[in-house]
């Protein structure tokens, strides 16, 4: 697989920043009826998905928080099945109460990784049995992806090209283990390579946010291109998130 160089943690966490910003700015125009309506993700309406940033804000903050103490902590106290209870809970409430705890939770994570100093990212954390800078773009991911997911003015075409990059890089293991599959970005020079090259090669060409979107099991802003052997194909299936 082609990637491109680690971006730095620090680049990471200005990344997430402005992240915060947008959704905080995109949060008072929401309506009651607003945030029952779906959201992207079948099944979740856009409170759930600003219930589940809500909560993986404040996950990722307390691996931050523990890490600088020399702790471990699970993510969720009580694992999966309570961090599925805090989402449906939290998503009862109206626009207002939402709004007043997703801003609460922006600033608990901005104080968080404030507090991570440049000798700092590689403290272990228990996500993944990782490290800061893990964590760390573990919510940039979750962040940005769920901030689209809520369909309150941010979508994938306006996702950051540092985060498509990295996201190509992050969902390699997607990518069909019986083909070579070549993403090329139609707006720039990026190209990405998975599988082995003696496989059947399969082409996917778009706009970087559009391929990032794809490889995120979102739906693209406009149609891919998708070649197998120089004819039109349909975009192959993709495996599990990792």
């Amino acid at each position: 697989m082609t990637t491109e160089r680690a971006l730095p943690a620090e680049e990471v966490r200005a990344e997430v920043e402005a992240g915060q910003r947008r959704l905080r700015a995109l949060l008072p125009a929401l309506t009651d009826a607003q945030v029952r309506e779906p959201s992207a993700l079948p099944g979740w309406s856009r409170a759930h998905v600003l219930s589940h940033i809500e909560g993986i804000g404040l996950a990722m903050a307390r691996q931050a928080r523990y890490a600088l103490r020399g702790e471990l902590i699970d993510p969720y106290d009580g694992g999966r099945p309570a961090r599925a209870a805090g989402i449906e809970a939290g998503a009862v409430r109206d626009a207002a109460a939402l709004g007043h705890a997703v801003r609460a939770a922006l600033t608990e994570a901005s104080a968080a990784w404030a507090a991570v100093g440049p000798a700092d990212w590689s403290r272990p954390v228990r996500y993944r049995d990782g490290d800061l800078r893990t964590a760390l773009l573990c919510w940039w991911r979750e962040l940005e992806i769920h901030t689209a997911d809520a369909k309150i003015g941010h979508g994938p075409r306006d996702w950051p090209r540092e985060l498509c990059r990295h996201l190509l890089d992050h969902l390699a293991p997607r990518a069909p283990k019986d083909l070579h599959l070549v993403l090329e970005a139609t707006d720039g020079t990026l190209t990405r390579h998975y599988g082995s090259g003696a496989a059947q090669a399969v082409t996917v060409r778009g706009p970087l946010t559009d391929l990032a979107a794809w490889m995120a099991g979102r739906a693209p802003h406009q149609p891919l291109d998708c070649r197998r052997s120089g004819a039109k194909a349909p975009l192959p299936e993709l495996l599990d998130w990792p």
